[in-house]
């Protein structure tokens, strides 16, 4: 097959949004790149797609799979066709991405403190006390610059018609931004011309971004604050990822061990003896933070580190207690606190959503279950999800009563069909569904979102799950400058 019959063969559902592909014809912002495959043989591209899976393997770009049981690491799948966006996509997506997160730091604020949300009936107290992620010891805590959102990455997904929708926000301790930034350097290696000829907008500038707002959260006002990367360590699903972070920014990657709190600071161990360390950059969940205040059995935080937070003398991001906002059942009133905080409409749309603490849409939801993706609102990676389409009767069945044993953890939503991206596999050209992963940083000058994120790719022929853990790719994504 010549690579020009790629494109010829490349079938897509007539009920499914395309991003190459429209009405018989391809869309412009991805006209230069089939043109530039079109000069290419297939033989030239098997030879492209095995150079990224060797420098994938190369670089040790890995991800864990806890459930497989076929030993622990795993290659993370790589696609060489980017998803493109184009200028005036970003623009609106970067829009609904900040006025979402500046209602949702001023929503973690409001509940740790006044709670005027839940003295006006927004959101019922009875959903934010049953959260497992609101934590009462951070009630009336000093949050440094009223930050709590300081790294989030949230999931975007478009819908057969082709608008976006928030499909949920990550705002504990996001990840997969490393896959972002290698996806952009092995697509640098493969089509060294395409990029700057697309001008394609960097996504390097993330590391700095993020180093300068740490640096800004220093409660000590000095030149060069020590910012340290605390990592649950190397069994961690994401420890590549916490690898690749410490080293571009330069800062130390250390585990709890590597700590020690002393008069309510925090120091870290080093061959010259203790290092007062300013800012924590965390990837530890907060029930491991600090064995004295949550789990104490936690061998993977620090003993004394939530005193020495409270007391102001180190920063922590993201802010401790930040679950009650991604929770997935708190996730259907952050349309209302859009509304309620910055008094303005969403300019992204939630999913329809129904929860499964309220009885009537517990009885509509099991009557239309084989429609329905149902999750649990505290699993995260695709982990405890019920797709009703492909489910079984006893399947759909258990379900249900797993529900009613505590229905309050659960959430259901239509089966959305996702945007389909060409994929290259075996030789040709295939749709695959897809969502985008942006990550958005914030500091005490503002919301910034690199543009671009991480696109995952649903590489099983069907599938709508794209999380890694279940079986998921990814592919670069570039963001067109106009």
């Amino acid at each position: 097959m010549q690579t020009s019959e790629l494109i010829n063969t490349y079938y897509v559902d007539a009920n499914t949004w395309d991003e190459m592909y429209t009405n018989s014809s391809v869309r412009d912002q991805y006209k230069s790149v089939v043109e530039f495959m079109q000069q290419l043989s297939i033989d030239e591209l098997n030879k492209k797609e095995e150079l990224a899976r060797r420098l994938f393997m190369s670089q040790g770009i890995t991800f864990t799979v806890y459930s497989s049981g076929e030993g622990i690491e795993k290659i993370f799948p790589f696609d060489i066709i980017p998803r493109i966006i184009t200028a005036s996509e970003w623009d609106y997506i970067e829009r609904g991405i900040k006025q979402r997160l500046k209602a949702l730091n001023l929503f973690l604020k409001d509940v740790y403190n006044e709670q005027f949300i839940i003295k006006d009936g927004i959101v019922p107290i009875e959903m934010i006390y049953s959260c497992p992620h609101y934590l009462r010891e951070m009630y009336r805590f000093p949050v440094p610059h009223d930050i709590y959102v300081h790294i989030s990455g949230i999931d975007l997904i478009r819908n057969s018609d082709g608008s976006f929708y928030i499909l949920e926000d990550n705002l504990r301790t996001p990840s997969g931004v490393s896959y972002m930034l290698e996806n952009r350097e092995i697509t640098k290696r493969l089509f060294p011309d395409l990029l700057p000829k697309n001008t394609v907008r960097t996504v390097t500038e993330y590391p700095n971004i993020l180093h300068k707002n740490l640096v800004a959260l220093s409660p000590r006002q000095i030149s060069h604050p020590t910012i340290v990367l605390l990592t649950p360590g190397i069994y961690n699903s994401a420890y590549f990822e916490h690898t690749t972070l410490a080293r571009l920014m330069g800062v130390e990657l250390v585990e709890g061990r590597d700590l020690v709190v002393d008069n309510h600071r925090v120091y870290m161990k080093t061959t010259s003896g203790l290092q007062q360390v300013d800012v924590i950059y965390r990837r530890v969940d907060d029930e491991f933070l600090d064995p004295l205040v949550f789990n104490p059995g936690s061998m993977l935080g620090v003993a004394g580190i939530m005193s020495a937070y409270r007391k102001g003398n180190v920063a922590i991001a993201n802010a401790v207690g930040n679950g009650v906002a991604d929770d997935k059942a708190i996730y259907t009133y952050v349309p209302s606190m859009i509304r309620y905080y910055l008094n303005e409409e969403p300019i992204l749309k939630n999913v329809p959503t129904y929860h499964l603490g309220k009885q009537e849409e517990r009885e509509y939801v099991f009557s239309n279950m084989n429609r329905m993706v149902i999750k649990k609102t505290n699993e995260s990676g695709g982990y405890g999800m019920l797709m009703g389409h492909t489910a079984s009767e006893q399947e759909i069945d258990a379900y249900k009563n797993e529900i009613i044993k505590d229905p309050r953890q659960y959430i259901a939503q239509p089966i959305i069909s996702l945007s389909s991206s060409p994929c290259y596999m075996q030789g040709k050209l295939q749709p695959r569904r897809v969502d985008l992963r942006p990550y958005a940083l914030c500091g005490p000058d503002g919301i910034q979102i690199v543009p671009g994120g991480l696109t995952r790719v649903a590489l099983r022929e069907g599938s709508l799950v794209v999380n890694s853990s279940q079986g998921g790719g990814s592919k670069d994504t570039w963001v067109l400058a106009g």
